[in-house]
């Protein structure tokens, strides 16, 4: 994997984008006990061209450093990449307060922990649902934060709901 993050912070620093930061399943091991994820989700804020989003500039620079088209993957080495949009709302959001963490000597932006509950929650696949369920109780969420990304991207009700199926509580030791 630290070849593919190499490359993704290859094109942040040559301008090809504009930010990016790590979600997903591999963000969340950041936060909870590892699980099994099968690709590396990067969510780009790319140029956007007479307000079409240009994606092309990324996969020739990639194909360029040895990636690979397979199915749906860019493959980088043996890691599967996805680069998924995020010029607005909740994406841009993530990325745009993501945080910076060390990755085996490399620097690398991961989405906050209160960002992944609230994308989870736009998703609300079951894995998502678990997800959220292991980040709280894994890790100490900000709840202030968190409630403040959900009001913004109108997904506090789909947490509340939440809490009321889960018989969940805010716990003051998180």
């Amino acid at each position: 994997m630290r070849k593919a993050l190499e490359i993704v912070n290859e094109l942040r620093e040559k301008g090809i984008i504009k930010d990016y930061a790590i979600g997903g399943g591999v963000a969340s091991i950041n936060y909870t006990e590892p699980v099994f994820t099968r690709d590396l989700d990067v969510f780009v804020i790319v140029k956007d061209i007479g307000g079409v989003l240009r994606f092309s500039e990324i996969y020739d620079y990639v194909k360029s450093r040895g990636g690979v088209w397979k199915g749906e993957y860019l493959f980088v080495s043996n890691t599967p990449v996805q680069f998924l949009p995020a010029n607005s709302g909740l994406h841009k959001d993530a990325v745009l307060n993501a945080k910076e963490i060390d990755y085996d000597g490399l620097k690398v932006k991961i989405i906050s922990a209160e960002h992944l509950i609230a994308m989870s929650f736009t998703v609300g696949r079951s894995k998502d649902y678990e997800r959220i369920d292991r980040i709280m109780d894994q890790y100490t969420v900000d709840f202030k934060v968190l409630e403040s990304v959900l009001k913004r991207h109108n997904l506090y009700d789909k947490y509340e709901s939440w809490k009321k199926n889960r018989n969940w509580e805010r716990q003051d030791n998180f």
